[in-house]
């Protein structure tokens, strides 16, 4: 594989591993409708579907939500174990810490287990990256075979102003997603969606949490009710937008705390099913980040003019 084509098939993948990761702190980024998941009908104990007790049990859901996205907001860090699965295009699983107080900030690793995505990466002598999520800008270190076409540097360095340079609305998008992402997004576009169900309580890792579930149809998602405001709905819907989403399935489970403890949502790619579960845990937890260092750094922007790109076709 040429030295150019290296650099930009890896700057792509670590992009996209960029997005994927931290979608699993916040909402899909599944640019395609989907039907509700299996288990936002069938319910479990207690499960409510909000028909019984009319607007009343609308009301008690919508309560506890509201109650979880302020609980997990105010947290302002977990530990984080994703699982994404984005049709035959690519399947990883991501773990660390993630903090969201100021932005997001966070260190993850990120394995691909599968699709087309991991031949690549072992073709580049890896399946598995550090990705650092920093104030100002998204950091994904590479393997050695990189490191041996970029003069021995490791890193490739994402400023989120430039993000756009990716390719229009998909940079934008990414620049945005990594700069507001929070777990309780997914709450968000619940409690905006208007489809909110009680499917049951369950345990999920020896924690006893309230199963939660819906579909979110983009087109629908509003402020009435949901107790979010006007300015934040527009920015998920615009993310949303920009990626392409229409419709999704959203399962969240929260503990007696308030916590979100696990989500799972689905939707459908141009690259098929996309299905990513997360579990959050050890929330406060400190987050360290620390910055690379710039002697073993490149901006992908540096690498695409190398190879004479933009980044339109990344």
């Amino acid at each position: 594989m040429r030295s150019t084509t290296v650099r930009r098939v890896t700057v792509s993948i670590a992009a996209l591993a960029a997005l994927t990761g931290a979608a699993g702190c916040s909402s899909s980024s599944s640019p395609a409708p989907s039907s509700p998941a299996p288990s936002s009908r069938s319910g479990g104990a207690g499960a409510d579907d909000g028909s019984s007790g009319g607007g009343s049990a609308r009301t008690r859901h919508l309560t506890a939500l509201r109650a979880a996205e302020r609980s997990t907001d105010a947290a302002d860090s977990a530990r984080v174990e994703s699982t994404t699965t984005m049709g035959a295009l690519m399947s990883m699983t991501a773990g660390g810490a993630l903090g969201w107080h100021d932005g997001l900030s966070g260190t993850l690793t990120i394995t691909y287990t599968g699709g087309t995505v991991a031949d690549t990466m072992r073709r580049l002598g890896s399946t598995s990256m550090q990705a650092r999520y920093l104030p100002d800008a998204y950091y994904a270190r590479m393997g050695e075979k990189f490191a041996e076409r970029t003069g021995g540097r490791h890193w490739i360095r994402y400023p989120y102003d430039d993000l756009e340079a990716l390719g229009g609305g998909s940079g934008a998008y990414l620049r945005d997603q990594l700069r507001n992402t929070t777990p309780n997004q997914s709450v968000q576009l619940l409690l905006a969606s208007g489809d909110v169900r009680r499917a049951g309580t369950e345990k999920v890792r020896g924690r006893d949490t309230t199963h939660y579930s819906g579909t979110v149809d983009v087109a629908r998602l509003t402020a009435a009710g949901s107790g979010i405001d006007k300015r934040r709905l527009a920015d998920l819907k615009r993310q949303l937008e920009q990626a392409g989403v229409t419709t999704q399935s959203v399962d969240i489970w929260v503990d007696a705390r308030d916590l979100l403890v696990k989500k799972v949502e689905k939707g459908r790619t141009a690259t098929g099913e996309l299905t990513q579960t997360a579990y959050y845990s050890d929330y406060g937890v400190r987050v360290p980040a620390d910055r690379p260092p710039a002697a073993d750094t490149e901006d992908f922007t540096a690498l695409l003019k190398q190879q004479g790109g933009t980044g339109a076709t990344s």
